[in-house]
Order: structure tokens, then sequence, then C-alpha cells
């Protein structure tokens, strides 16, 4: 099958249409998403090499209101299919530690990437169980959802740990979350997750495995919201120990993020809105190249008159090497990422979002130039 094909699909599956409802109906029982990514991405300056490279992500997600369609009360299902075809960027390219791109695995497959069911009890309390993204509730910064780069989805200092990834993008694992409710602003969630997700000796196969030696990973959070804010504070540990980087022995891979972000001018949605945010995240620094991160940015909407949908964002991100990694591989103290883009929303279903991003000391490699990088993407969304 060549990378090609899932257009295909997509437009297969764009050529169907729902049945039309009635004005003020309720949204279905049953519903299917279909999102196509696709990025081109040219590092012209410094890195590891220059060259142009085309990356992609097709996502089918099925979502069930199991109260609706079947009778089971407060319950929901979901399910999504993952395909990427697996070019890599940054370790070729670019050179970076923190990934150029979001949408990046280094990997061609099909992945069966979340399948779950969500049992509401009660008002305040959510129990979820199946294969999960952590990482679409935990250490979620949404203002930094415009951005492509991945620091601005989950802080590195979390992304970086375990031996397969924390069950994110694009390998999930098995997981149990609780979410829950004190008050209308405030909540707290918690999850324990399969350590390993995935087989990291199969790395294109969706695989669901639990043993004693793999353990576990732990996360919790409490957030708090206010009128155009909100703060996230948050702690993850895995239950087995870890081998440290330039020592004998083992310690606990563990770590702590902060994560704030604030409307600073205008109405949600109205044209010149301005909204920014800043995390903070540390690592166990004997276990983890990365000991620390910092970020931020600020996203401006409607940035031109009579486009009210489009945004354009500035943002930073910055690692810090621990002592452990820099004696390791004699690396610098760390690296910065800076990026600019702009997203024009064409229509309803389909925009288009340049971007360039700008990165000091890629990997914290001594000599390795600075790198540029300047990237399309366009996405589909049905």
């Amino acid at each position: 099958m060549r990378a090609h094909h899932p257009l295909f699909l997509l437009f297969a599956f764009a050529g169907v249409e729902a049945p039309a409802r009635a004005e003020g109906e309720d949204a279905p029982a049953v519903s299917l998403a279909v999102d196509y990514t696709a990025d081109v991405w040219a590092v012209t300056h410094g890195g590891s090499d220059r060259g142009i490279r085309y990356l992609d992500d097709l996502a089918l997600s099925l979502s069930l209101d199991a109260e609706r369609a079947i009778g089971w009360r407060g319950a929901r299902l979901h399910a999504q299919l993952l395909y990427n075809n697996g070019t890599a960027l940054s370790e070729p390219l670019a050179g970076d530690v923190q990934a150029i791109s979001n949408i990046e695995t280094g990997v061609r497959a099909v992945r069966l990437y979340e399948a779950w069911v969500d049992q509401r009890v009660g008002d305040r309390l959510s129990l979820r169980f199946g294969l999960y993204d952590l990482n679409s509730e935990f250490d979620a910064n949404e203002a930094g959802g415009l951005f492509l780069n991945s620091s601005h989805g989950i802080g590195p200092d979390f992304s970086q740990s375990g031996e397969n990834g924390p069950s994110i993008f694009p390998v999930t694992a098995l997981a149990l979350r609780v979410d829950y409710a004190l008050g209308e602003s405030t909540r707290v969630r918690a999850a324990v997750l399969d350590a390993v997700p995935g087989d990291p000796d199969r790395p294109a196969r969706t695989v669901i495995r639990l043993s004693e030696e793999e353990g576990a990973l732990f996360v919790g959070e409490i957030e708090r919201r206010w009128r155009g804010g909100k703060a996230t504070i948050g702690a993850w540990a895995y239950g087995e120990p870890a081998e440290r980087l330039a020592a004998p022995g083992t310690d606990t891979a563990r770590g702590a993020y902060l994560l704030v972000e604030q409307r600073l001018a205008g109405e949600p949605d109205d044209p010149g809105a301005l909204t920014g945010w800043l995390r903070i995240g540390v690592a166990e620094p004997d276990v983890h190249a990365i000991a620390a991160y910092l970020g931020g940015g600020l996203v401006l909407s409607g940035p031109i008159a009579g486009r009210r949908s489009d945004a354009l964002g500035l943002a930073f991100a910055r690692v810090r090497f621990s002592r452990a990694y820099r004696a390791l591989e004699d690396a610098e103290r760390g690296e910065l990422n800076l990026e600019l883009t702009y997203r024009a929303q064409l229509s309803e279903a389909f925009a288009l979002q340049p971007d360039v991003q700008i990165v000091f000391d890629p990997s914290g490699v001594r000599g390795r130039p600075t790198a540029v990088a300047i990237g399309l993407r366009s996405a589909l969304s049905f």
C-alpha cells in the first residue's frame, strides 16, 4: 500500500452524507469523524541535514452514546483508528529532541489508537477504562493546540518517560481513569496505566500486554478554572524502578508539571482575542535526559479583518538536560525552539497552516548548527 492511499479513504468517507436532521433535534447517538492531516516540511538551514519530508495522519473516530443507542445508562463508547506514513523528520534532518511535527511517528502503521468506555456515576464522577490517550485529559494545553511542535501538546519532561512512551500518540496503553468534579470550577483526575504501551519490539502493531515486570504508570492532577483561564498541577510516577543514566543502580522515574492558561484580551472566539499560557515541568534527573522544561506562548484570534476563524501564534519551548545526560553525551545545557504559525480556516472542513520553527542547540549536540524548519500543514475534517 502506498503512502497516499489514506486520501482515497478520506474522500470515500466524505462522499457519504448523513441523513438530515430537523432543526433543534439532538445530536445523533452514533457519530463518525474523519480527519486527515498532512505536513510538508523543509529543513533549510543547520540541524543534522537538509531536505524535504511529507508526513500524514489519518484518524477515523466512532463515538456512541450508549444510553440513547442501547439503553446503557450514563455510558459512552469511543474508538479510533490511526494511519501514519511513518516518515521521520526530527532525527534525520532537524536533529532536535522536541519533535518539529506533532504527527511524526517514525513507523508506518495502522493502529487501534483508542477504545474505551466512559461511565458516569451521578453528576460528578466519571470512570473510563480501555485503550486511552492520557494527553487527551492530562497535561492538556488548550491554547497550545494551535502549534505544531510536540512540546506544546504534552510537555517533553513527561513524554520522554517510559520504555515506549507514557500512553500518548501514537501508541496507547490499557488504563483506568477516574475524574471527579469538586465543584463547578475544580476537578481532580487520576489514572493508572500499563507502563509500556504496545510492544517496543513490534512498533507497528497494536499490542495489549500486562506484566508484573513492566509495572504501571500513575498520574494525577487537579484543575481549577475561572473566567477566561485555568491552572493545572499534576504529578506522575512509574511503579517499577528505572536504570540511572550515568551511575549504577536504579531510581524512580517521576515528575511534575504546572500549566496556566489565561485569556488576556477580548472574548472567546472574537477577533482580537488574545490568549497566553505558561508551562513548567520537571523530571527525575538521574534517570531522564530532560530534567526541566519551560514553555509558553500567545495566540491571537482573527488577526485579519474578515477572517475571524483564523489564528496567529508565537511560542517557545526550552528543555534543560540533566547533569547525568550532559556528562554521558557531552551535551550542551539545553535546546530552545521558537515557533511562529498561522492557521487559515478556509472552510468549515479545510484549513492551511504555514509554520516556521527555529531550533537552537538541537538535541544539545555540541557544534550542531541552529536548525530552521519551514512547514505547511493541511487539515481536512468531516
